[in-house]
């Protein structure tokens, strides 16, 4: 069952001692650069949206602990937080806003810019959306003839092979979305963004199958926690 929120309170209308402890932080973190703050003390901060007092340091600590990173806190489900004590459903939607709030402000940077322009915007952005997540998901980021994204297609969830992903459906969209060229995305939950046989033999169809009718691909991106993966860097397309 999910835990519900506690929040330890001070002694009659004494301040609990945590109340100094926030006033710190809250001015390390107004007043510091982008390392002012730990992992578990920005973790700390955050919960204050669902704990109006009390000490959060212990857990932070413990949601750290259970899943292995800032980063992958933010990204976990919601009902596996509140299986980690003190964390309820306020706290749990908090952390929750914060990874939707990072992931559109992400996705802002590719959709404003040329992503061939703006690489480093693309890679940031998928990695904050798949490098955490549990399934392989596969994408295609539909391109005109500028280089700006018009469509993020999710093609679907499982291994990437050709019972999957169909070269003939991939460029057939690009057809039909008027796309100029595409860039294959998916992860590995594994962690390791290395390219598998199956991930370069249906890229390079791809690839093939849009020399063909004028779709460039310009890449096959794998993410995973470990990094990313190009395949057009190692020369595979």
């Amino acid at each position: 069952m999910p835990q519900a929120e506690e929040i330890p309170k001070g002694n009659g209308s004494k301040p609990h001692p945590a109340a100094g402890h926030r006033s710190r932080l809250r001015a390390r973190l107004l007043g510091g650069g982008a390392e002012a703050l730990a992992d578990y003390e920005l973790l700390e901060y955050l919960l204050f949206a669902g704990m109006r007092q009390g000490d959060t340091k212990p857990i932070a600590k413990a949601l750290i602990a259970r899943f292995g990173s800032l980063a992958a806190v933010l990204n976990a489900d919601p009902a596996a937080l509140q299986q980690v004590k003190g964390v309820g459903e306020t706290s749990a939607a908090a952390l929750k806003s914060v990874a939707l709030a990072a992931r559109r402000m992400a996705r802002g940077q590719v959709l404003e810019n040329p992503v061939l322009g703006s690489w480093q915007a693309l890679l940031d952005y998928l990695s904050i959306d798949m490098a955490h997540l549990t399934v392989e998901r596969v994408r295609v980021l539909y391109l005109d003839t500028r280089n700006r994204l018009i469509d993020d297609h999710h093609v679907g969830d499982g291994s990437i092979d050709e019972a999957s992903i169909h070269p003939r459906e991939v460029i057939r969209r690009a057809m039909d979305l008027g796309a100029s060229a595409l860039i294959l995305v998916h992860n590995h939950p594994s962690g390791n963004p290395e390219p598998s046989r199956a991930d370069i033999q249906v890229t390079q169809r791809i690839a093939e199958a849009g020399r063909l009718l004028g779709v460039t691909v310009h890449d096959h991106v794998i993410v995973g926690r470990e990094g990313h993966t190009s395949l057009r860097a190692k020369g595979l397309i």
